[in-house]
């Protein structure tokens, strides 16, 4: 048990230091020249076919779980992945890494109002205190009346992000349909990309592409690698260890561990494209983060959405359960 624990944390450490990643990674690509659009587009579609052949092994037999899950499978490559990361990369392309993803962790808040709203969950005083310190916090990240210019586009993507991130954490939640996690997630990058992909066809966005080599700490690398470091790297390697480490640790202490994604990304910011927001930002975030520990650590295990009817499944050992 003790073992299990250890690599759970191990895992999801690594899952948050690269999903962390992304927001820096991005950022050089859209200062040589590409699009979001581009660029998320590129994400995804390289991460679809990374964890494409685990995916397809671990249904084997259980293809019937598509036929039960593809509405929750949909909604959640449309939304959680392609509208999720679209709009942080948005919001990327105008604010700081670090800003943009303050931003989208009030998404954690969002739900607690989904909740509320949907299923009749009345947050409690914890909830309701962490609520209030993470709006504290964010009026501290803008700075509302100080001298730190925020680019208020940049601040509505953002915020479009964090509703993105609420609905990743509802759909997760819910087990109803049987698919597994990785099914799941294989599933909805592959809709996600061809969401993306829609879009650009259809000239609602520019997907704008360029060849110009990256500039990262400082090297100029070429624009291949930045692709591969966030296709790999900081979707399918992050989404991978993600999964694993939450079947070990459980949804709640994870998603505590996957907090540390935010002091990841402020690092990769100053390592990677030399950012460092400001003092009174720093101090919004943390508050932000205050708020949302809050939140969790008033969490019980009556929080959880509804799941439906149990799908029964045969008994026997299933292949690559990760």
């Amino acid at each position: 048990m003790r073992n299990r624990m250890l690599i759970g944390l191990a895992l999801a450490i690594v899952s948050a230091a690269t999903f962390g990643t992304s927001g820096s990674v991005a950022k050089g690509l859209l200062d040589s020249g590409w699009s979001p659009l581009a660029a998320v587009t590129w994400r995804v579609g390289v991460a679809t076919l990374v964890l494409l052949v685990p995916a397809l092994l671990m249904l084997r037999g259980r293809w019937h779980l598509l036929r039960t899950g593809w509405v929750s499978m949909a909604l959640f490559g449309l939304l959680a992945v392609a509208a999720c990361q679209l709009t942080y990369f948005l919001a990327v392309e105008r604010i700081s890494v670090a800003v943009a993803l303050l931003l989208e962790y009030l998404g954690i808040i969002l739900v607690v109002g989904w909740l509320w709203l949907r299923h009749g969950q009345r947050p409690r005083p914890l909830t309701i205190m962490g609520a209030a310190v993470a709006v504290a916090g964010l009026a501290f990240v803008l700075d509302l009346f100080g001298a730190v210019q925020i680019d208020l586009l940049g601040v509505f993507w953002g915020l479009c992000a964090a509703v993105g991130l609420a609905t990743y954490f509802i759909i997760s939640a819910d087990e109803s349909t049987g698919l597994p996690p990785l099914v799941l997630a294989t599933g909805g990058l592959a809709i996600g990309t061809a969401g993306l992909v829609a879009v650009g066809l259809a000239g609602i966005l520019p997907m704008t592409t360029a060849t110009g080599d990256v500039q990262l700490a400082g090297a100029a690398l070429p624009w291949w690698t930045a692709i591969l470091l966030l296709g790999v790297v900081a979707a399918a390697i992050s989404y991978a260890t993600g999964i694993a480490a939450t079947r070990r640790l459980g949804s709640k202490l994870g998603s505590f561990v996957g907090l540390t994604e935010v002091m990841f990304s402020f690092v990769w910011a100053w390592v990677l494209l030399g950012q460092m927001p400001a003092a009174i930002q720093l101090l919004g975030g943390a508050l932000i983060l205050t708020g949302v520990v809050l939140v969790k650590l008033d969490e019980r295990p009556d929080d959880l959405l509804p799941r439906g009817p149990q799908v029964v499944e045969d008994a026997s050992p299933q292949p690559l359960e990760v």
